[in-house]
């Protein structure tokens, strides 16, 4: 019998956890003996085809094999066209290099609480849409795992922060969530075992990650100022610098200046940079994070006096710059009581508990939903919201542009279920074009097409009514239906065909494609 973790697959840091027999989630220590685990994957050549050496290792080795090292993959889940291609001539899809890591993780877990682990919740940004959300559940099954959910990292954060309190609170929480890679805010309602999400936006190309390439730049500044070469052209220099970036990044946090030493060309060059000229060059970076949260809250319809809590996740929360940048925008002390680098694979831990068949309760040392509810003292319950507006590409009035009508507005609880009319646009119209979007603007050249389906119907004169609903899990998967108003016949009910994600055969060919690997 197997047993349900959570798992936080970072852009640059992942880690699993598992929920212990009274109700407490814990953490899963890797096979190194850490926490969590560099997202970093290396493909080694040994003769017989790539061997995926995967964590600490591997971004060891980066500066000195970059060209054969894959890392910050979750910035490109859902691109169809982004692939990773190995010394060998291999190429994988971010959905492939994913998996490398969420079997690392099932693996180490497995090794550490010796029983198999079958089943995961696996989070994912708040702002990440249908194609990246079914791009990680993808990824998760790649690695041999059924995916019980793909939950929120904010929220996943939420439920551990409520874990701790026991749920003896009853307060209005705003999670602002700066990871390695993406951005998220949410504001949530936390009241004994309720968590309701109220309202959440975000940005899924901005992290820390922005802020090492600034401190790249910085560094590169100061070494060709020194007559030496430009440390971006070459790509083992630039890896240096990337890892010597982040060393500095984290120096910088607990001193006003950082100094490095940076080898390029035939010369040493030493570099030390400025706390206060950092956060001038990342000023622009927290103001996008400062101008979502404004957002968000206006989309909650709430203002600071509301929140009763700023609480802080992911590991570029610890910038100086960002909580006294939160301090003055909201007028309290952010929250640090939960570790920033752990809170979201906790949360999804809670909620693979939550999830799991009952009879995984039995499991020994783990526990289910019994425990987690009798730990907190109350039922649990977790509403969540849609982090975008769900539309249909249709023509306006007079025929003549196309926009996008939206169906499902951002922020409506989950599951959700919304239906719309449109109508044939010419005579003898016999089939009709369903396009899919996400997003909340009315152009759509600013919004994701997610899928399309065609599908046949009676010829019927221009101005026939069909009705159009969307539907959305509580993964945030969509399904659609499309009905004829003139007949009353039912169309279609069919799940989108999505243009940026796997299909089923791709996904079990790599299933036997990376199940044959052995990860290191």
């Amino acid at each position: 019998m197997g047993i349900a973790i959570g798992i936080d697959l970072g852009t640059t840091n992942s880690a699993a956890a598992v929920v212990d027999p009274t109700g407490v989630p814990r953490i899963v220590r890797n096979r190194d003996g850490a926490n969590t685990t560099p997202s970093v994957v290396l493909l080694q050549d040994y003769g017989a085809g790539d061997e995926p050496l995967v964590g600490t290792q591997a971004k060891q080795h980066a500066s000195r094999v970059g060209s054969d090292v894959a890392q910050h993959v979750k910035r490109y889940m859902g691109e169809s066209s982004w692939r990773f291609d190995s010394a060998t001539g291999a190429s994988y899809t971010s959905e492939e290099i994913s998996a490398m890591i969420l079997r690392r993780l099932k693996e180490d877990v497995e090794m550490q609480m010796n029983v198999p682990v079958t089943d995961a919740v696996i989070t994912v940004p708040a702002y990440f849409d249908d194609a990246r959300r079914l791009a990680t559940r993808h990824a998760g099954e790649i690695a041999g795992l059924n995916v019980l959910g793909v939950l929120n990292e904010p929220t996943a954060a939420a439920l551990a922060y409520g874990v701790t309190t026991r749920g003896n609170t009853h307060e209005t929480v705003l999670v602002y969530d700066l990871g390695g890679g993406t951005f998220d805010v949410t504001i949530l309602n936390v009241s004994g075992g309720d968590f309701t999400v109220l309202a959440t936006d975000g940005d899924r190309r901005l992290g820390g990650y922005d802020f090492d390439s600034e401190l790249q730049l910085m560094i590169d500044e100061q070494v060709r100022s020194q007559g030496g070469p430009s440390c971006l052209d070459d790509l083992n220099t630039l890896n240096v610098v990337r890892e010597q970036a982040e060393q500095v990044k984290k120096t910088l946090s607990s001193a006003p200046t950082a100094t490095v030493q940076i080898a390029a060309g035939n010369a040493s060059y030493r570099v030390t940079i400025e706390r206060a000229e950092f956060e001038r060059r990342i000023e622009r970076l927290l103001r996008r994070t400062r101008d979502l949260v404004i957002d968000t809250l206006e989309s909650a319809r709430l203002g600071w006096s509301d929140i009763s809590r700023v609480l802080l996740v992911g590991g570029s929360t610890r910038v100086p710059a960002v909580r006294a940048m939160l301090k003055t925008l909201s007028g309290k002390e952010p929250d640090t009581s939960i570790n920033p680098d752990e809170a979201v694979a906790l949360g999804a831990a809670v909620q693979a508990a939550l999830l799991a068949p009952e009879s995984q309760e039995t499991v020994g040392y783990l526990g289910g939903r019994s425990a987690v509810e009798g730990y907190i003292g109350a039922p649990v319950r977790v509403q969540d919201v849609t982090s975008q507006g769900l539309g249909v590409l249709v023509l306006d009035e007079d025929d003549k542009e196309e926009f996008n009508s939206i169906i499902i507005p951002r922020n409506t609880p989950l599951p959700a279920s919304e239906t719309t009319t449109v109508k044939t646009v010419c005579d003898y119209q016999s089939e009709v074009e369903v396009r899919v979007t996400q997003g909340d603007d009315r152009d759509p050249d600013f919004v994701t097409l997610v899928g399309e389906a065609t599908l046949r119907m009676p010829p019927y004169p221009k101005g026939a009514p069909l009705s159009i609903t969307y539907s959305y899990d509580r993964d945030q998967i969509i399904q659609a239906e499309v009905k004829d108003l003139t007949s009353g016949i039912l169309l279609g009910t069919f799940s989108i065909e999505r243009v940026s994600n796997l299909k089923e055969a791709q996904v079990e060919e790599s299933k036997k494609r990376i199940g044959g690997m052995t990860i290191m």
